[in-house]
């Protein structure tokens, strides 16, 4: 639902930033189209045709240039395009493959803002398209299962409803400017450790509840137009050629039409890949570099033995071919495309408006925030994630910008000279780094000189493929091994708090973190996530107030690992070979709430410098459709926008259902003392279970309630229905 939207950019302004560029996609199937594919498919040789279903290079496939069909270029990643790197997996380095940083994705998720989707893909796609890709993979989905996952940061959320809402906008920003999204990774992979063959068991309910929705809005709303498939098994199969996932639900059930591609290196055989669905196996065997042979790819020389020899029929290869060319029709590959801008002053804004809308303001007590500029004269800025750059690290979504503002640097641009800014660093990051006395005793010095102090911590990308750091937090191919804050940061935040009684902590990171050693010592908690190239001047703007932060925790912050669903009542990482979702559907706040477990900070939550009124719900019900709405009301003396958000609750089911589940979600933006009316219609979805008897989605007719609140455990009013 669209929001109502005020501020020095709006929303309509950030889409006419590259609008000029746009090129909306053309619907499939089309007649014409595939009367022209199947043609150019009659004209192929076989081993033409087996050329185009796997990868010539690094990261692109074989055309056929007698028919005039290009390769097939694709490029990392989620918020920012890969810099170059040719053919191969070297970095050229020539310093103009520069990139706009968006913010990651798990911070474009917090903004709770659908429009921003669109503009950040609106943004990527755009990217690129000057930089001369048909592929640009993303964006990631998978559920946030344990806070440990290392990729937590790419993804958006632990909540499926969420993600629909937010996938749809990124994908059609993208394929507007004539490159194709490639939606992964399709499925369950929802952690790095053993991802590669780890096979997941998991109930029906579960796959179709919590880790389905998100990937079936992006194919059947967002139109996708490519997906890819994870490492991963899911029950005994591999998810690339997994035959119920890609056969029956992916293609038959949602009627996919357009390719899927394989995570790199993750197809293992040959006749069960291509029976089971994958229709371009991507990736570099690393034991054939730095000159591996893509003829002797699964899809390759073994493809084209099977089909001569009989064991899979060419028409098998042709429908491989067919879903390629339509990808290539429907992103004009054949014709002109529009070139795409880059890394310009407007892509920049887009970046900053994300960053605003999706840092979070988690504890503010005594409101020592936003700080007044006027008053105060001195801040020690402490840590050191406060000059950090975090852009080339990651892994595959490392991304190269022009230039990337850190939280000092931040400051600095804010407050000039007017405020005395001292920097220590306070810690080292580096693999295994302890608590550093004489760092800490700086800080402390510094924090006692100083009014206030801000401690920038948290976790920090590692795995830069320029440098190969051994740091292996927030990054692919790695999953945390706790929760705990590395590099002795509890003890610098403990030192510091001790010092001085005005500590803020700014968190960087894709996830949650262990604060318990100095949570209820410190005044302020900001959540930054990786804010991305403009997230020191959004950070800045926040402290001082000159933005009032409206993101909101889209994964439960819990007080420890063991109170996680994940590690509580499941598996993980599992054993060599399975990993067993005991949890079942009971993911994130649904388990918090259901079994009464305390967080540290709920689904949802994310504080304002300003407040607002919910108005008691009104509900109709008109053949089969729940109409909700209410009014929201500013009570307080600055601007700010709240995000409403709606749950359902069944008050009695046949089958255990949890406390409640997000149905509806809008963010307003309000001026001191305005009102708006907020809607929200609910279909049977909203009130629907999965059952594994019938394999079909259920609504028992009973009692619900609907409960809107700033989160889920902030719940300010509620209604009753009855279906």
């Amino acid at each position: 639902m669209r929001s109502k939207l005020t501020g020095s950019f709006t929303m309509a302004f950030l889409c006419l930033l590259i609008a000029s560029t746009s090129l909306k996609a053309q619907k499939w199937p089309d007649e014409a189209v595939e009367a022209k594919i199947n043609d150019l498919i009659r004209k192929m040789t076989l081993e033409e045709k087996i050329g185009m279903i796997h990868a010539n290079s690094s990261f692109t496939s074989a055309g056929v240039s007698r028919l005039s069909i290009p390769e097939l270029t694709t490029s990392d990643g989620p918020h920012g395009v890969r810099p170059e790197h040719g053919r191969d997996w070297s970095l050229d380095n020539k310093g103009n493959d520069s990139s706009t940083y968006l913010p990651v994705g798990i911070t474009l998720a917090s903004t709770w803002n659908p429009d921003l989707g669109y503009s950040f893909g609106s943004v990527l796609g755009s990217e690129a398209n000057y930089r001369g890709k048909d592929v640009i993979l993303g964006p990631g989905i998978n559920i946030m299962r344990t806070p440990l996952n290392g990729r937590n940061f790419e993804y958006m959320s632990e909540d499926p409803y969420l993600i629909s809402k937010m996938v749809v906008g990124y994908i059609k920003g993208v394929q507007d400017q004539g490159v194709s999204a490639s939606l992964k990774h399709y499925m369950g992979n929802n952690q790095e450790i053993r991802r590669d063959g780890i096979n997941v068991e998991m109930s029906e309910r579960a796959l179709q509840e919590i880790y389905l929705p998100g990937f079936k809005a992006a194919v059947i709303e967002g139109d996708v137009n490519t997906v890819m498939g994870s490492y991963n098994k899911l029950r005994g199969e591999y998810c690339t050629y997994n035959d119920y996932l890609i056969n029956k639900i992916l293609k038959g059930e949602w009627g996919f039409k357009g390719l899927v591609m394989s995570d790199w290196g993750a197809i293992h055989s040959t006749k069960e890949a291509l029976l089971g669905g994958a229709d371009l196996e991507m990736g570099t065997d690393l034991s054939m570099m730095p000159n591996p042979d893509y003829n002797k790819f699964f899809f390759a020389d073994p493809a084209l033995k099977l089909v001569r020899n009989g064991e899979i029929k060419e028409s098998v290869i042709d429908e491989k071919v067919r879903r390629i060319l339509r990808v290539m029709f429907k992103t004009h590959m054949f014709g002109k495309r529009p070139q795409g801008t880059y890394a310009t002053k407007e892509h920049a804004a887009v970046a900053k408006k994300v960053a605003e809308e999706g840092i979070i303001l988690l504890q503010n007590k005594k409101n020592v925030l936003p700080l007044n500029r006027q008053s105060v004269k001195t801040i020690a800025v402490i840590g050191a994630n406060a000059n950090r750059e975090n852009a080339m690290g990651g892994g595959s979504s490392q991304v190269r910008p022009r230039y990337e503002i850190t939280p000092l640097k931040g400051l600095q641009n804010l407050v000039g000279n007017s405020i005395g800014l001292r920097f220590e660093q306070g810690y080292t990051i580096a693999r295994n780094a302890k608590a550093d006395p004489a760092l800490i005793e700086k800080a402390v010095e510094a924090a006692r000189s100083s009014e206030i102090a801000i401690v920038v911590g948290g976790w920090t990308h590692g795995y830069n493929y320029a440098i190969w750091d051994d740091n292996k937090y927030d990054t692919e191919g790695y999953d945390k091994p706790d929760m705990k804050m590395p590099f002795g940061q509890d003890e610098l935040i403990s030192a510091v708090a001790k010092t001085n009684p005005n500590t803020i902590v700014i968190l960087y990171g894709g996830g949650p973190i262990d604060m318990s050693a100095w949570a209820d010592k410190v005044k302020g908690i900001i959540q930054a996530g990786y804010p991305g190239q403009e997230g020191g001047d959004a950070l800045a703007e926040i402290i001082f107030g000159d933005v009032n932060p409206s993101g909101k925790l889209t994964v439960t912050f819990p007080k420890k690992l063991e109170d996680s669903p994940a590690h509580k009542l499941g598996e993980y990482p599992g054993d060599s070979v399975n990993v067993h979702y005991k949890e079942d559907i009971f993911v994130g706040y649904r388990y918090f709430d259901t079994y009464k477990v305390q967080p540290l900070f709920p689904f949802g939550h994310g504080l304002s410098y300003t407040s607002f009124r919910y108005s008691p719900l009104s509900t109709a019900v008109s053949n089969g459709l729940v109409t909700v709405t209410m009014t929201i009301q500013n009570t307080g003396i600055k601007a700010g926008a709240e995000v409403v958000q709606l749950y359902v609750k069944d008050k009695k089911a046949s089958v255990k259902r949890p406390e409640k589940e997000l149905k509806g979600f809008q963010k307003v933006f309000l001026k001191p003392g305005e009102s708006v009316t907020v809607a929200f219609r609910l279909d049977k979805d909203a009130f629907s279970f999965f059952d594994e008897k019938t394999g079909k989605w259920v609504q028992e007719a009973g009692d619900f309630e609907l409960l809107a609140g700033s989160s889920s455990r902030d719940i300010r009013v509620k209604s009753k229905v009855k279906l």
